[in-house]
């Protein structure tokens, strides 16, 4: 009997031991099953548009073939808009062109670009990312590119389900100096944004400026009245659109001087405006999460962002 019982001990604890490698298995496969069904998916453009489908009419010069790099883009020679349409049950009417930043040297499309216009789309704002094409010393390539890529928007507002009245723009570093060149060098209503985010935005060409930008945009030893020219504070006016402006104090990239004096200049044309200075977070934190990125100060500023757009042209 004890040798019986013995033996039947013997084997259950083998097929225990057969089970485990099995039950381990099934739960490691449940939980990734769990993972995938939490995962988000991620929004794509639901269309890429040709900004001049004949060729445009001006050329910046760059021979070298473009690159796509994952992250963005360098050698851009023709213009694009990366469309995302927001979900019809769930629009605002709003749409946002956005200008990712790169010193007009590259242009940082998943940081400043993508991940931007999936954040608005999930709050029912159409967002239309512009791939503009680098200055190469043209400075008024991009901002050409940046005023069509508007007025596309607004001509094409019925079918994006849009309010034509509420097209902005949005701009991150040297894309806040191009989106600020919009605001303040529109040349008609059809391409006049009718609000601005700038997002550590390099606004001036003079002393408090980021020289890589400048000398991207203007060429090396440009002329202190083409200088003048293309600093945006000096274009401000009356007819500048409601702006929202994000720096932070210690940004040691792109001085927050330049916020502060367009900022400056919007009050003196009594234009609205608001400002939010975070105390650190650098510089190109963009709408990518992650370690040194704005980190404490995201969720505030996602929250006066959205709480800006509710409120803005209503």
């Amino acid at each position: 009997m004890r040798k019986l019982l013995t033996t039947l001990v013997m084997v259950l604890c083998a097929a225990s031991l057969m089970a485990q490698p099995t039950e381990r298995k099934k739960r490691k496969e449940r939980k990734k099953s769990q993972t995938e069904q939490a995962a988000p998916v991620e929004v794509q453009p639901s269309a890429v548009v040709k900004l001049y489908p004949n060729g445009a009419p001006d050329s910046n010069g760059i021979t070298e073939p473009e690159k796509n790099h994952g992250w963005g883009y360098t050698n851009v020679v023709e213009a694009e808009l990366f469309i995302y349409q927001a979900d019809p049950a769930k629009a605002t009417g709003q749409a946002v062109v956005i200008c990712p930043g790169g010193a007009y040297q590259f242009e940082a499309f998943s940081n400043e670009g993508h991940s931007v216009a999936r954040w608005m789309v999930a709050r029912g704002i159409t967002a239309a990312v512009l791939k503009y094409r680098l200055p190469n010393a043209h400075p008024d390539i991009p901002i050409n590119d940046a005023l069509k890529a508007i007025e596309y928007v607004r001509t094409h507002a019925a079918e994006l389900n849009v309010n034509p009245e509420e097209v902005g723009v949005a701009g991150f570093s040297a894309g806040g100096h191009l989106a600020a060149s919009a605001s303040t060098r529109f040349n008609s209503t059809a391409n006049r944004p009718d609000f601005s985010i700038l997002v550590y935005p390099v606004i001036t060409l003079t002393r408090s400026t980021h020289g890589g930008s400048r000398d991207a945009l203007l060429g090396k030893g440009a002329s202190e009245e083409l200088i003048k020219e293309y600093s945006c504070e000096n274009n401000v006016s009356a007819q500048t659109p409601p702006t929202f402006l994000v720096h932070c104090n210690d940004d040691g990239v792109v001085n927050i001087a330049n916020s502060l004096m367009y900022a400056e200049r919007l009050r003196a044309h009594k234009v609205p405006h608001t400002m939010h200075i975070y105390p650190n977070g650098g510089h190109g934190w963009g709408f990518l999460e992650g370690p040194k990125r704005l980190e404490q100060w995201r969720s505030e500023f996602y929250t006066s962002l959205q709480n800006w757009l509710n409120v803005i042209n209503k």
